[in-house]
């Protein structure tokens, strides 16, 4: 056996563990000075008092916890908030954008109060100088971030370094069960879909009769014999579901009175009564409320990105960044004469969604059978 193996066979006992993230003991990074230099004085330096970072490093370390704890609960409530309606996925968006608020705000938090309670403050002028620095410029430059790197107490303090890591460690895993959403079959499923492409203009009242128009404000009931005045124009919600905000963001509407011969073929003469038309209020660009009306014109204007529609004309789009006219709701009269739905709209109100192709084609093929 040979002195260099029997070297190998005896490991020296009195080297310090290696930490993490850190230079093998005896050592420093690219030669840098070990850790007790950052109690030594230098020029330009000023050391934290030892008391107060000591009771800075609690702080940050809670602040590392609550960064763990969080992030458990962001995956915690991924898991056990399913999205299976809009009331379950707005308490899932909820419970995971609160858990993650949560944790990154800890985080930052721990990290600042690291930066400024624990580590050296430094008095530093920067003289101006070439653009190319000589091999001795980039060495002091290494030295001083080395230096740094070990004055940072990221070796010295235990138990910043832990909590740390431990906070680290479930913020890493968010991301991989992020990717359970490529799976498609934990898309909702079509009791959302359904939501989401009908409004309550479908269903019918105590009575068992179709929901009446009435005016947004006061409630009251529409008879078409009083709203005989071309050009003018309502704001109308079903009734009965006046104070129904989650109703209401998909079922108000735009009630207009026209002339006979004003009215062109892209309105649906079968779903309006004696030239009173009913239009979505809600824009198919990004969902605002397209409420402002050009009697000259019959233009619907939306004020967020002026998308314009002809109203005389089926609502189709003359203008802006929208896609698709505002839907027509088939409307007439009740024994009473006042106005009702005929039932609901043909295609999904409000701004495109995901697999709106498919409710369009849905309804159309219904609208076809009909």
């Amino acid at each position: 056996m040979t002195d260099n193996e029997h070297e190998i066979e005896q490991p020296d006992e009195r080297k310090p563990k290696r930490v993490i993230g850190t230079p093998a003991p005896g050592t420093s990074m690219l030669g840098a000075a070990e850790p007790e230099a950052a109690d030594q004085d230098v020029p330009g330096v000023t050391l934290q008092d030892e008391a107060k970072a000591r009771k800075a490093e609690k702080i940050v370390a809670l602040c590392f916890a609550i960064t763990f704890l969080a992030g458990i609960a962001f995956i915690i409530s991924y898991v056990y908030f399913q999205v299976g309606s809009p009331d379950a996925t707005g308490t899932s968006n909820l419970a995971l954008g609160s858990s993650l608020t949560v944790a990154i705000l800890a985080l930052a938090i721990g990290i600042v109060v690291w930066t400024r309670q624990i580590m050296p403050k430094y008095a530093l002028v920067q003289e101006r100088h070439t653009m190319t620095s000589d091999e001795e410029d980039r060495e002091v430059v290494a030295d001083t971030f080395l230096r740094g790197a070990n004055e940072s107490g990221f070796v010295k303090r235990k138990l910043l370094r832990r909590t740390l890591l431990l906070a680290a460690a479930p913020l890493g895993l968010i991301p991989v069960v992020l990717l359970r959403d490529l799976d498609n079959n934990k898309m909702p499923g079509a009791d959302f879909h359904k939501e989401l492409r009908h409004t309550v203009w479908g269903q019918k009242n105590k009575e068992g009769k179709p929901l009446r128009l009435v005016v947004e404000g006061t409630g009251q009931p529409i008879r078409a014999a009083d709203f005989n005045s071309p050009g003018g124009i309502l704001s109308v919600v079903p009734e009965g579901y006046e104070h129904d905000l989650t109703a209401l963001a998909k079922a108000t509407l735009i009630l207009i009175k026209f002339r006979p011969e004003e009215i062109k073929d892209g309105t649906n003469r079968n779903w309006t009564h004696d030239g009173i038309v009913a239009y979505s209020k809600i824009c198919t660009h990004v969902g605002c409320p397209a409420a402002l009306y050009e009697q000259n014109t019959h233009h619907i204007l939306c004020p967020c990105h002026q998308s314009t529609f002809d109203a005389a004309d089926g609502a189709k789009v003359i203008f802006g960044p929208a896609a698709r006219p505002l839907p027509q709701l088939p409307i007439t009269v009740d024994a009473e004469g006042y106005l009702v739905a005929q039932g609901d709209f043909k295609v999904p109100v409000g701004p495109s969604y995901w697999e709106r192709g498919d409710a369009e084609a849905e309804a159309g093929m219904k609208g076809g059978q009909a």
